[in-house]
């Protein structure tokens, strides 16, 4: 006879008792014992109990949970089973995380990691082979828009698998918090309905309610030329800047114009010229909002660096040149400061376009599902990889699926408020998409091929490096414990099917854009994998939390524009500028919307705190120990960093990213 102390965790979210009553097993190596027990779990708690089993079960292997209900079939969320048996100094633990529904027998394996096996008769192995059929029926894949990446199969959020739904608590605050933005719209509306709207100073009668310190300091300073340049290194779209390796071929220089050249000639051998081009918005058909034509433009901008790290516009062209056009208008510094102005908001306008389509949406919330699904139909959770990853993807599925229906859907958000909306911004999502390259989602080298390595001032390189690097060290840390030579990598089976499902299948045939379809060795398996983590946590918390702050002041970001581009600089008036900026409805919905998607979630978890723990390996756990040291030092080397800036950059600090794509 032995005796095993056995102690059930119940998650801590609302509704994760339950009244009816659990059932539960211990199978071993040499038997198995079910155990009488009266198990009632409720919320945040963890039950102990001790049992004694006639015969000695031997190395614990599985718990069998079931949950009976009478009338009722009142879900339950557990956490965890912790199991220690007779004589034993280690105590077995049994992850689970997930709804208990039905009342079906659900078993849990020991929660070692284990990589699959050749033995077709191997009980572990059995156990993964089954789980994976019945997730690979359960996560389906399909085609929200054509040419787009694949997504889940869930045309609401009550279509998704009950365990990637938001818990209550989440659900609870999302949606509270959208009535809320929409109470605070009308009454903005409603105060500004007899007010007038033809002065830059009319806004600050809707800047008001939830905003930023940040976007109050954009509100007085977002006319600087200083502060426009600042944006592309450390703003809410850090992403496009590059430094120039020549004058761009579109830049046409009109007779007269001889002094701007020799100076960007100048500021180009001295290495200090960079650019920022909208080429990829040309063309696209513009929004009709409430019957009102909308505006689109492709801007380029030529940008120098200073000695002090400053990075100031030099001229921008608002629209390409067009075969059958004139040139097109070059707006300088010296011009008369409405057109210049004017030029300056074209290009803010191009940015939130690109920023919140091609960086914030597909770079981040769809690659990230992709890794979601894909990691849920092809890695068993016995798998490593699978429990390195699950943290990273939580609630990404639903914040997606709710993105779809309610932000980029017909009559959605950018329908109603955004140039892009009305089919533009899928087409522009269909375009980013051939940019999406292994490299470009890599730091290491999008930065290099950017030219933005080793620049003081730009703080979101510098960070985004540092954590890269922290990320692969903790990656190689896991990766190296169960992979212990490039041929193991190799023989993974599980592995490789989850790379080709990715890349292939959820990406879309991306090995032509440098993905990998196999992993041949360690040094290759732990960069994906350092990828996957860095674009669903740092990555999304860099291009996400700005629009908090660099938004809220309309001006600064326009969601749309009402006027064609000017073509004409001395015309330029401020009913010109008015009547080119959003209106107050649009505002109003640009402010409470980016307020409500880049405000940090009440249930946030940082990046390394994990709530669950799905590795029981002792060396494991001291990789995320190491890592989560890491994070702490390096949060300390920002806010040093931090002290002497008039403006700090801490979106990348590791208290502020979230652990997932979560909103």
């Amino acid at each position: 006879m032995g005796r095993y102390h056995i102690c059930v965790a119940t998650g801590a979210w609302i509704f994760s008792g339950s009244h009816n009553r659990v059932q539960l097993w211990l199978v071993g190596a040499r038997g198995e014992a079910e155990l009488e027990l009266q198990l009632r779990p409720a919320r945040g708690e963890e039950e102990e109990f001790e049992h004694d089993v006639p015969e000695e079960l031997g190395p614990l292997q599985f718990v069998k949970l079931r949950k009976h209900h009478s009338l009722v079939d009142d879900a339950w969320f557990c956490d965890r089973i912790t199991v220690r048996g007779p004589g034993a100094h280690e105590t077995a633990t049994f992850p689970c995380y997930r709804w208990v529904r039905g009342d079906g027998v659900l078993s849990l394996p020991e929660g070692s990691a284990r990589l699959a096996v050749d033995n077709a008769s191997d009980i572990f192995q059995k156990h993964r082979d089954k789980e994976l059929e019945e997730r690979q029926q359960m996560y389906r894949w399909a085609t929200w828009k054509e040419g787009l990446l694949l997504t889940i199969a869930a045309d609401s959020k009550d279509d998704l698998p009950p365990n990637m739904r938001f818990h209550e608590d989440k659900r609870l605050d999302f949606e509270w918090t959208l009535k809320t933005v929409a109470l605070e719209m009308i009454f903005k509306r409603v105060y500004t309905l007899l007010s007038s709207w033809d002065r830059l100073e009319d806004f600050d009668q809707i800047f008001w309610g939830q905003k930023s310190a940040l976007a109050e300091k954009v509100r007085q300073h977002w006319q600087d030329d200083e502060f426009f340049g600042y944006q592309f290194l450390n703003g809410a779209n850090p992403m496009l800047l590059r430094r120039s390796t020549c004058l761009p071929s579109r830049l046409m220089l009109p007779s007269g114009m001889e002094v701007l050249r020799v100076q960007l000639e100048k500021e180009l051998q001295n290495g200090s010229l960079f650019e920022a081009d909208f080429i990829l918005l040309d063309g696209l058909p513009a929004n009709v909002i409430r019957g009102e034509q909308q505006y689109l433009a492709a801007p380029l901008v030529m940008l120098k660096m200073q000695p002090d790290g400053k990075l100031l516009p030099m001229v921008i062209q608002i629209q390409p040149p067009n075969a059958g056009s004139p040139t097109p208008t070059l707006f300088l510094p010296s011009d008369p400061p409405l057109a210049w102005l004017l030029a300056k908001s074209w290009v803010r306008n191009s940015d939130f376009q690109l920023h919140e389509l091609q960086y914030h949406l597909l770079n981040t919330h769809l690659v990230a599902e992709v890794i979601a699904v894909a990691t849920m139909r092809c890695l068993p959770g016995l798998h490593p990889v699978f429990k390195l990853l699950m943290p990273h993807i939580r609630y990404t599925m639903e914040i997606n699926t709710r993105a779809r229906s309610q932000l980029i859907s017909d009559g959605g958000i950018f329908d109603q408020a955004v140039s892009t909306g009305g089919g533009g911004h899928v087409q522009l999502l269909r375009r980013a998409v051939a940019q999406l390259t292994y490299h470009s989602l890599c730091p290491p080298h999008d930065l290099a091929e950017r030219g933005l390595l080793g620049i003081p001032s730009a703080l979101y390189a510098h960070d985004a490096l540092r954590l890269w690097e922290i990320i692969t060290r903790y990656v190689e840390g896991i990766v190296l414990l169960f992979y212990q030579s490039d041929d193991v990598v190799r023989r993974d089976s599980e592995l490789q099917a989850w790379c080709r499902e990715i890349t292939e299948v959820g990406l879309r045939q991306a090995q032509n854009r440098g993905f990998p379809i196999s992993f041949q060795s360690q040094t290759q398996l732990c960069h994906f994998l350092t990828m996957c983590v860095f674009t669903c946590t740092v990555q999304h918390g860099a291009i996400n939390q700005g629009q908090l702050d660099w938004y809220g002041w309309v001006p600064n970001a326009p969601c749309t524009m009402r006027m064609p581009p000017p073509t004409t600089k001395d015309d330029v008036t401020m009913a010109t500028v008015m009547g080119s900026l959003p209106d107050v409805r649009q505002s109003s919905l640009q402010m409470a919307i980016t307020w409500h998607l880049g405000r940090q979630q009440p249930d946030m978890v940082p990046l390394g705190h994990h709530k669950e723990e799905y590795f029981s390996d002792p060396k494991a756990k001291a990789a995320l120990s190491q890592f989560q040291t890491d994070l702490e030092n390096f949060e300390k080397e920002i806010t040093a960093r931090n002290e002497p800036l008039d403006l700090p950059y801490e979106y990348l600090k590791p208290s502020r990213i979230e652990n997932s794509i979560t909103i």
